[in-house]
């Protein structure tokens, strides 16, 4: 379905100098959002992206501008995509979310109970919970570590997964889970619905929702995709050629190809992988979307994602630690960050939740305000928080909001 847009603001910004292709529309009481949007340009190492922005329910954002590509020849499009990477994440936990939810997955159970190959090695008492909150001991596979290009592998790596011994006591250190996190929720799906993460999400989620989004991208969709440009300064990209082989960093990313990180996300494999904690693909629009409802007690347009309820057990703070792998302090959540301002900023409201991809993208839905935000880029920046570029959109957001009443 196709969301009204009351309001709008249709804009054909004029090109001078330099100045980057923009287009889309705004509510006109949202229009500094429009200067934080070009300040990026100006300002920071934006090359092309999407911003969109819901209130209440109703879109009030709608802008896409910049280049697909290096060279600056091709106009990001209104229906452009990229890889939003740890963006997936937040999606995934809506999916497990939903299954909480309807009772067909219990957070206080055991992983084994629903997948019981998985209960070897000492993790037969290791709770859904701990997947969701990144302390399940299983941020790398280190006693059975895997070929280069592994991760491409489901079977190869939920088999490793199961033969897994966590590294230390479940439940206790909380260590971010860069892709397990993905193959172990993806298998949960897989044995408790028959149907595979990327399937699931769009029966349930995307679909219903008509977010353009996509956990394992149909070749069709390629000639729309963005390249994602990773910073080769990056802490976890760059962990492989700068630190030791047994930094856990390293090891969290053994699986993965020894191909440039450049190649390896733009590859055909990665692309059309389902990896439920990494590999999605999509923009502004589709992520802003998918999180309207769970800014709005969990339905939007007649469509219900899950209960109030759900969204508030899904939501509450599991643990306010510094996570071991990247060193970051998150407010954790069930698969979804909490509002973390020196981490992964989402405006003024604690409340607020959702989950940023390396490099910049980023989705959240605020509660409080009744927001819900995506943000899609296809250049990656240095550091590893949501960044200047997200901060300086999500301020312009907050200004309107606040001085609209709200």
């Amino acid at each position: 379905m196709t969301p009204e847009q009351p309001g709008k603001v249709n804009m054909q910004i004029q090109q001078y100098n330099d100045q980057p292709p923009v287009r889309g529309w705004v509510d006109p009481r949202f229009g500094g959002v429009v200067e934080a949007y070009l300040e990026n340009f100006r300002l920071e190492d934006e090359l092309g992206s999407s911003l969109h922005v819901t209130w209440r329910g109703k879109p009030v954002v709608d802008l896409w501008g910049g280049w697909l590509d290096e060279e600056r020849s091709i106009p990001w499009r209104e229906d452009s995509i990229v890889c939003m990477m740890s963006v997936a994440k937040g999606v995934t936990a809506i999916a497990i979310g939903m299954l909480v939810d309807r009772g067909v997955l219990d957070l206080d159970e055991p992983v084994a109970t629903y997948w019981p190959e998985f209960g070897q090695n000492g993790k037969g008492g290791l709770l859904l919970r701990w997947v969701l909150d990144h302390r399940a001991g299983l941020p790398a596979l280190v006693d059975e570590p895997l070929w280069p290009g592994a991760t491409f592998d489901r079977e190869a790596m939920t088999g490793a997964l199961e033969r897994a011994k966590p590294l230390w006591e479940p439940g206790t250190v909380a260590a971010y889970h860069v892709q397990t996190q993905g193959y172990i929720l993806g298998e949960l799906v897989r044995r408790v619905t028959g149907m595979p993460i990327g399937e699931f999400v769009r029966q349930q989620i995307t679909g219903p929702l008509g977010a353009d989004y996509w956990l394992g991208l149909p070749k069709s969709e390629f000639s729309r995709t963005a390249d994602l440009l990773p910073n080769a300064r990056s802490r976890l990209i760059a962990a492989r050629d700068q630190e030791s082989a047994d930094s856990l960093r390293v090891r969290a990313l053994a699986q993965n190809p020894d191909w440039p990180w450049r190649c390896m996300v733009n590859s055909e494999e990665w692309r059309t992988s389902e990896i439920a904690s990494a590999s999605g693909h999509g923009n502004g629009r589709s992520v802003a979307r998918i999180y309207t409802p769970l800014a709005l007690g969990g339905e939007a347009d007649g469509v219900r994602l899950m209960s109030g309820e759900g969204v508030r057990v899904m939501s509450e703070m599991q643990h306010n630690m510094i996570e071991l792998v990247q060193e970051r302090h998150y407010r954790q959540g069930l698969g979804v960050l909490l509002n973390s301002p020196d981490a992964v900023y989402m405006g003024p409201n604690p409340e607020a939740f959702g989950h940023h991809g390396i490099g910049g993208s980023a989705g959240f839905a605020d509660p409080v305000d009744g927001v819900a935000f995506g943000y899609a880029v296809n250049k990656m920046h240095e550091v590893g928080t949501n960044g200047p570029r997200a901060k300086r959109l999500i301020d312009a957001v907050y200004a309107a909001v606040k001085g609209n009443g709200s």
